[in-house]
C-alpha cells in the first residue's frame, strides 16, 4: 500500500512529452487538450490491448498487429477498446512496419477523441518511456519539495500566537482556495482564503456533516426491514447521482442533500460542486471539529498537505489534560455546589499551582481557540479568556517558559485558598512585563527581608493606616503601585495600565495630595511600597 504521508507520483501532461525536442513527437489527431496527462507508458502489439491496460497509459505500437488490407472497421474497433480501457493517448511508430501512420487510424482517433502521436523512425519506444520517467521524476521531486515546504510553513504557523488562523491561512494559500474550521455544532469558527459562492459554501458545510461523529442520540438503530450491519465509511445519498466517499480519491458528483446513517463516519470525504473540489477532514481529537477545503483544482500533494494541517489543528483544538476530564468536571460541580477550592484541588491534579496571565503581542483580543493553544503550550487545559488577557492555571511542578508571540506574567506557587492572590500577582507581573517589554516576568517567591522583620498584624495595620486616604479609589492604588514598581516611569506606567501618560501624572499628583507625601523622597517611596505589598 502507498504511504499516505507521501504524495503519489504526479502524472505528466502529454504536452510536456511533446515538447521534448530530442524525441520529435508530433500529435496528428485527437484533441489538443492541455489537461490530458500520462501516468505511464506501455508497449503492446496486441490487436485488443484492453486486457493489458490499467488506464492513463501512453500506448506505444508499431502496428505489427495490423493485418494486410485492414480498413476503417478494424481501426475503429482497435481505438474504441483503448478508449474503453482508459488509455490516455496512442503513440504510433513509423518504421519498420509502416512508412506512414494509416489514414484510417487517424480518422478513428479523431472520431473517438483519442490523442494520436506520431513517433519518428529515429526515436525508439524505450527513449519515449525513459523521457516519460524523467519527466515524472522531475514532477515528483517538485511535488515533494512543495509538500515539504508546505509542512514547514504549517508547522511554523502552528507555533504563532494565533495558530489556528495562521494554519488556515497557510493551508488556503498552499491549496489556492478556501480553508474553513467547523466547530462541533457545525458553526464556522475560522476561515481563510477567497470566499466561494453560496452553493459551494453550503455544499462544503454539508460535506463536513458527513465526517463529523454523531452524538449518541443520533445513532441509527437497524430495523428488521433494514438488517444491514454498520460498516465504517458507509454513507447514504438522498438525491440521485450524488456520491460521497472517503479518502482523497472519492468519486465526485452533483450537489445534493447528504447525510451519514451510521455511527462510524469516514475520516474524510470529497465532492465536486460547480467545478470546485471540496474535501472535509474530521479532526482526530474526538471533539467534533472538522476541516473543510475548497479549491478549484487538485494537485497530487494536496491531500498530504491538508492531512498535515488536519493533524496540527487536531492538536490545537484538542483538550490537553493535566488530570482526567472526569476529574475536572467533578471539581467544577463541587465548586458550584459550594465546596471549598482546597477540597477540589486534588481532582485537578495537584495541590499547588501558578497562575499565568498572557497577552498576545500586538494582536487583537484572543479567541477561545487561541487561548486553548496557549494552554497547550504551557501544558494545561485550565484556561480562561478575560478580555484581552488569557489566564492559565498551571501545576507547580510544570516549568513555565516563554511562549513566542506572547507576553506572560507568572505568579508564585500557591495553594487553592491563595489563588485569588496569585491571580493578582500574575496580573501585576504581566503589567510589568509589558511595560519593560520582557517576554516573561515572574512574581518573586521569596518575601523581602523587611517583611520578615515586621509582625504581619502590625504590618497590615500600618499599611491600612498609611493608605487609608486613597483606599476608596482602586485606580489610584493600582497606579501608585505600578508607578513605584517601574521606578517612577510615566511612559512605562501608562503602557502597563493602558492609559495616557497624562492620566498617570494626574493620578500620581492626586495620590501625593491625598497622602500629603513627597513622592520624590526615596524613604517615602520605600514606605509606600512596603504598604502596597501588604494591601
Amino acid at each position: 500500500m502507498p504511504d499516505p504521508a507521501v504524495p503519489p507520483t504526479p502524472p505528466v501532461p502529454l504536452d510536456a512529452l511533446l515538447a521534448r525536442a530530442d524525441l520529435g513527437l508530433r500529435r496528428i489527431a485527437g484533441p489538443a487538450d492541455p489537461a490530458v496527462v500520462v501516468h505511464w507508458a506501455h508497449t503492446s502489439e496486441m490487436a485488443d490491448p484492453y486486457p493489458y491496460l490499467l488506464g492513463g497509459e501512453l500506448l506505444l505500437s508499431a502496428g505489427v498487429h495490423v493485418p494486410d488490407g485492414a480498413g476503417a472497421g478494424y481501426f475503429d474497433a482497435y481505438v474504441s477498446r483503448i478508449v474503453a480501457a482508459g488509455g490516455a493517448a496512442l503513440g504510433f511508430g513509423v518504421a519498420p512496419v509502416h512508412d506512414t501512420v494509416p489514414g484510417a487510424l487517424v480518422e478513428a482517433c479523431e472520431m473517438h477523441g483519442l490523442p494520436l502521436v506520431e513517433v519518428p523512425p529515429r526515436t525508439t519506444f524505450s527513449a519515449v518511456a525513459r523521457a516519460l520517467w524523467q519527466l515524472m521524476a522531475q514532477a515528483r521531486t517538485a511535488e515533494l519539495r512543495r509538500v515539504t515546504e508546505a509542512q514547514q510553513s504549517l508547522a511554523t504557523a502552528a507555533a504563532r500566537p494565533d495558530p489556528v488562523p495562521s494554519v488556515l491561512q497557510q493551508l488556503a494559500r498552499r491549496l489556492g482556495g478556501r480553508a474553513v474550521l467547523y466547530g462541533p455544532e457545525g458553526t464556522r469558527l475560522a476561515g481563510a482564503g477567497p470566499e466561494p459562492g453560496e452553493e459551494v459554501r453550503t455544499a462544503l458545510a454539508k460535506l463536513a456533516e458527513v465526517v463529523r461523529p454523531p452524538s449518541p442520540g443520533h445513532l441509527r438503530t437497524p430495523s428488521p426491514e433494514d438488517p444491514r450491519p454498520p460498516s465504517a465509511g458507509h454513507t447514504r445519498v438522498s438525491s440521485p447521482g450524488h456520491r460521497v466517499g472517503s479518502g482523497p480519491d472519492a468519486p465526485a458528483g452533483s450537489p445534493g442533500d447528504l447525510h451519514a446513517d451510521l455511527a462510524a463516519r469516514p475520516s474524510s470525504a470529497s465532492d465536486t460542486v460547480a467545478g470546485v473540489r471540496l474535501v472535509a477532514h474530521a479532526l482526530g481529537n474526538g471533539e467534533g471539529f472538522v476541516l473543510g477545503t475548497a479549491a478549484p483544482q487538485r494537485d497530487a500533494g494536496d491531500h498530504t498537505i491538508a492531512s498535515v494541517a488536519a493533524v496540527l489543528l487536531s492538536l490545537l483544538t484538542g483538550e490537553r489534560h493535566s488530570g482526567s476530564g472526569a476529574g475536572r468536571s467533578s471539581a467544577l460541580v463541587r465548586l458550584l455546589l459550594g465546596a471549598a477550592p482546597a477540597e477540589v484541588a486534588p481532582l485537578l491534579g495537584g495541590d499547588r499551582w501558578r497562575v499565568v496571565h498572557g497577552r498576545p503581542d500586538g494582536r487583537a483580543a484572543p479567541d477561545p481557540v487561541t487561548a486553548s493553544a496557549l494552554g497547550a503550550a504551557l501544558g494545561s487545559s485550565l484556561v480562561d479568556v478575560a478580555g484581552e488577557v488569557v489566564r492559565v492555571l498551571v501545576p507547580d511542578g510544570r516549568a513555565v517558559e516563554r511562549v513566542p508571540g506572547w507576553t506572560l506574567g507568572v505568579s508564585a506557587a500557591a495553594s487553592p485558598r491563595d489563588w485569588p492572590a496569585a491571580d493578582t500577582q500574575a496580573a501585576r507581573a504581566l503589567a510589568r512585563a509589558r511595560a519593560t517589554r520582557a517576554p516573561l516576568l515572574r512574581h518573586g517567591d521569596r518575601p523581602t527581608a523587611l517583611t520578615d522583620l515586621v509582625p504581619p498584624a502590625e504590618a497590615d495595620a500600618h499599611a491600612r493606616a498609611l493608605l487609608a486616604p486613597i483606599e476608596q479609589s482602586p485606580a489610584l492604588v493600582d497606579t501608585l503601585r505600578t508607578w513605584l514598581s517601574l521606578h517612577g516611569s510615566w511612559d512605562r506606567t501608562a503602557v502597563a495600565l493602558d492609559v495616557h501618560r497624562n492620566t498617570v501624572r494626574q493620578r500620581i499628583a492626586r495620590c501625593a495630595a491625598l497622602l500629603d507625601a513627597d513622592l520624590d523622597d526615596p524613604d517615602v517611596r520605600m514606605e509606600l511600597w512596603f504598604a502596597l505589598r501588604r494591601a
